[in-house]
């Protein structure tokens, strides 16, 4: 069973939509733009986008903004921080910093789908300096280091 949450949503004027989950097994909610004009993004530019809301948290959790898979696979649209994220104290409004990677313009209407949110519990490390680490199979293997060869 779902883990449920109260999110409260402040709607500004400028709102298009509240976000909202496209099926019942979506694990993030799609952000709706809420620019009163078009924007459009040349490419390799980047610009901030509005949803035109604000959002508090329960406390211990966070807002992850990601990019919608299709924006990114069909017209090279992503977002300028890869994942975004929205601490529980933060007040403002939820703004999605959009990168156009593509080679040609692309045109944010108001009301696009621009960007999905995941509300995620945050777990908290607590630092412990130590001399050496444990030892492991692949140790200090980087990049590529399990792949194929």
């Amino acid at each position: 069973m779902t883990q449920k949450i109260n999110l409260k949503v402040q709607k500004l004027p400028h709102c298009f939509k509240l976000p909202q989950y496209q099926t019942d097994g979506a694990a993030a909610m799609d952000l709706y733009a809420a620019n009163q004009t078009e924007i459009t993004l040349k490419p390799l530019e980047r610009a901030l986008i509005p949803t035109g809301i604000k959002i508090e948290l329960p406390q211990n959790y966070e807002a992850q903004v990601r990019p919608r898979s299709g924006l990114a696979i069909k017209s090279g649209i992503s977002l300028s921080n890869c994942v975004g994220t929205i601490d529980e104290d933060y007040r403002g409004e939820v703004c999605v910093g959009l990168i156009n990677l593509s080679s040609e313009n692309f045109t944010v209407h108001r009301g696009d789908r621009i960007a999905q949110m995941l509300i995620a519990p945050v777990v908290k490390a607590e630092l412990e300096v130590v001399e050496k680490l444990s030892e492991t199979q692949r140790q200090e293997g980087g990049f590529g280091s399990t792949g194929i060869k």
